[in-house]
């Protein structure tokens, strides 16, 4: 199938047996049976025509940022858009493909002098992932600023959906429920500002996430969401979590929300600290936590 596949499409760069830990923020994760890296829509629509035509599941990932993959891989086909990324910017519209990093388009915008997309200037993901889950960071998400997405659907087509179209949530969109829809393009809508201001701002929750996140280490960024009423970093500190370490798999001394890989670290020490703290804050505070980072792939075969 391999071999069919790179001849089928032999413009694409395709990869066999590729290992996913080279590409995850947690240096961790097991082999894409296939890892494509598109950089075109023609090229995404080629891909997703040939998997469906050869019954290949597909996984769609950007910067792998608030991402775990197990290390048992991933089946079928992975494509990883972040060779798409181009940004756009038309009067106060910023128009950007899908595998550009959010952290790119900030600063396309303070360039333009567009202020409303600074609370991403230290958000590590790609746009796609961003619109996928509703990314957001100091107040501010992206439903706030998204006018449209452009996506593919399953069936081949692309369509075009407005904001209220997603129906963003805390975390989440309308993507997560639409099973083998992949963001293509997203346009983000904002304001006129005086530039120094808005690279001020930027500059100031920049350093507010060094001063407070692991930023050294990798790490799949903010592992829990907020749980209503709380803070999940402050229940696992008041848990005494901090320090905790499966393998490799570290709760962060610097803040208890993120789980970094102190050396060495696979998807199955991040899973049992991920475990283990779920039902240690549930045993001491009564409270569930809902982990924001997608957990995807297949689980490791088990060895004698």
């Amino acid at each position: 199938m391999q071999s069919e596949l790179v001849t089928a499409l032999p413009n694409i760069k395709i990869l066999a047996d590729a290992a996913l830990s080279d590409y995850t923020n947690t240096d961790t994760g097991g082999p894409a049976d296939w890892l494509a890296f598109p950089t075109t829509v023609d090229q995404v629509k080629q891909l997703v025509n040939y998997a469906r035509q050869n019954s290949l599941p597909i996984t769609v990932i950007g910067n792998a940022s608030n991402l775990i993959v197990r290390d048992g891989g991933i089946a079928g086909l992975v494509i990883i858009l972040t060779a798409m990324k181009n940004i756009d910017v038309v009067d106060t519209q910023v128009t950007a493909q899908a595998g550009a990093a959010l952290i790119s388009v900030t600063e396309a915008a303070c360039s333009a002098r567009l202020s409303g997309i600074e609370f991403a200037a230290g958000i590590p993901g790609s746009v796609g992932g961003a619109v996928f889950m509703n990314a957001g960071a100091y107040g501010g998400e992206v439903k706030d600023v998204l006018e449209s997405a452009t996506v593919l659907t399953s069936s081949g087509e692309v369509k075009v959906l407005n904001n209220d179209e997603l129906a963003f949530s805390y975390r989440h969109s309308a993507i997560q429920d639409h099973q083998g829809e992949i963001v293509l393009t997203a346009t983000f809508k904002l304001h006129h500002a005086e530039g120094n201001q808005i690279r001020t701002q930027m500059d100031d929750l920049n350093a507010r996430r060094a001063a407070k996140q692991p930023l050294e280490w990798p790490s799949c960024g903010s592992v829990f969401k907020r749980p209503t009423g709380y803070f999940a970093g402050k229940l696992i500190h008041d848990a005494g979590l901090q320090g905790y370490t499966s393998g490799g798999a570290q709760v962060s001394t610097k803040h208890a929300g993120f789980i970094i890989n102190v050396g060495g670290g696979t998807a199955t020490d991040y899973l049992n600290v991920i475990a283990h703290v779920q039902q240690t804050v549930w045993n001491q505070a009564g409270v569930h936590l809902e982990t924001e980072v997608r957990i995807i792939g297949r689980e490791p075969e088990l060895t004698n």
